[in-house]
């Protein structure tokens, strides 16, 4: 077997099983769960019919480039939300199965093994990034997003040594757990440092179409490229899927967009991968790009529930203002938040994941997920707001 895969950390939802494994919660209270960011919002209806229209497809074999209709969706999606100048959609659009597969995928296609191969992450993050750069052979640089940064990953902590063999770093934006958006300005200064040490930036965007305030989406990496006159995009790559925007988690569609130079070669290896996205699904995504009406419905739905949620613990808890995403990220009055979590889930049966699962010890041992906890605010509104009630209940009990 790959050595390689002994590194792996177990997944953050096998710890917390780990964590409430000998733990018997309240048997007069309904279990609510508030760990895993899966939409519980209905799915596009449309593209569930577009699905059954075109089940018979499904006795011919896709092609990894993807139908040529799909592309072109998919490049003037991108081009009308990002301000895009355009993008070619034989070179610079390649449909995947949702973001998890891709980005790890990338990383395997991306990484030069024949130096040093350092992948620079936010700290805390999604996992998939950590786990894709070890199976690689390559080394994660954990980036501290702290309420001191903005919940921002601070570049300038990173010294010439460690730029010298940085070959991708990773962008979440809107984050995951935190929330938080990455403006213009730290884009295009990330695109200068891209340029000066020669690395690629790969920038998860998967929350993009989940925000509060209508009038301000999340920018995006191609959109900083686009404003710098970069309409090549050089050296940067995004990804986006229609799990989160259209309530589509299973139907594992998305793409990557971006420098063409990069994704040609991408391109050669997911053919060989044998991941190609099956023409039904393709059909379902098509319907779903092409509609804004659902994906506004969906924003307005987690506004509420971030106003309803945030009146019942913002008296009782501390959390950046939510941008983004459908996550809150709120310290825990005592520090623990493991703790926090276990009396969370024994005394008002709510289940909650804990900042430190998602974080890694920095050099001086500090984790920055610690005393935190993340809050997936994807179920309705009664059973959200219902726990909220109780994690306030259990802070003012003591």
């Amino acid at each position: 077997m790959n050595s390689d895969l002994s590194a792996l950390h177990p997944y953050p939802f096998e710890k917390l099983a780990a964590l409430k494994a000998e733990l018997t919660p309240r048997a007069d209270l309904a279990h609510i769960p508030l760990t895993i960011g899966e939409p519980q919002h209905a799915p596009y209806p449309a593209a569930l019919e577009a699905l059954v229209k075109h089940q018979l497809e499904m006795a011919r074999y896709p092609a990894t480039n993807g139908l040529p209709a799909f592309r072109e969706t998919l490049a003037q999606w991108a081009t009308g939300r990002f301000k895009l100048p355009g993008l070619d959609t034989e070179r610079q659009v390649l449909p995947v199965n949702g973001t998890r597969e891709a980005i790890f995928a990338f990383v395997q296609a991306a990484l030069d093994r024949t130096r040093s191969a350092k992948v620079v992450v936010p700290n805390p993050f999604y996992q998939i990034y950590e786990g894709a750069t070890l199976l690689a052979g390559g080394e994660p640089v954990y980036l501290n997003c702290t309420a001191e940064t903005g919940f921002q990953p601070n570049f300038a902590a990173i010294s010439p040594d460690t730029w010298r063999d940085v070959q991708i770093v990773f962008i979440c934006s809107p984050g995951n757990p935190t929330g938080a958006v990455t403006p213009l300005s730290a884009f295009k200064q990330l695109i200068a440092l891209a340029d000066e040490h020669d690395f690629i930036i790969a920038s998860d965007e998967c929350y993009s179409e989940l925000y509060l305030d209508e009038c301000a989406p999340p920018p995006g990496l191609l959109q900083a490229c686009a404003e710098l006159g970069r309409d090549d995009y050089r050296r940067c790559v995004v990804f986006h899927s229609l799990s989160k925007r259209s309530n589509l988690p299973g139907l594992r569609s998305g793409f990557v967009a971006g420098d063409a130079d990069i994704l040609t070669p991408f391109k050669r290896y997911r053919t060989y991968h044998g991941c190609a996205m099956s023409l039904p699904v393709q059909h379902a995504s098509i319907v779903a790009w092409q509609d804004e009406i659902h994906v506004r419905a969906n924003r307005d739905a987690y506004r509420e529930k971030f106003s309803a949620v945030t009146d019942v613990l913002a008296p009782v808890m501390d959390f950046p203002t939510p941008e983004a995403s459908f996550y809150l990220w709120p310290a825990v009055p005592d520090g623990d938040d493991i703790a926090f979590t276990q009396r969370l889930y024994t005394e008002q049966n709510v289940s909650v994941l804990p900042g430190s699962l998602m974080g890694r010890p920095d050099a001086q041992g500090i984790n920055p997920g610690a005393g935190r906890l993340r809050l997936a605010l994807v179920a309705e509104l009664a059973p959200t707001l219902e726990a909220a009630q109780r994690i306030r209940q259990l802070i003012e009990c003591g």
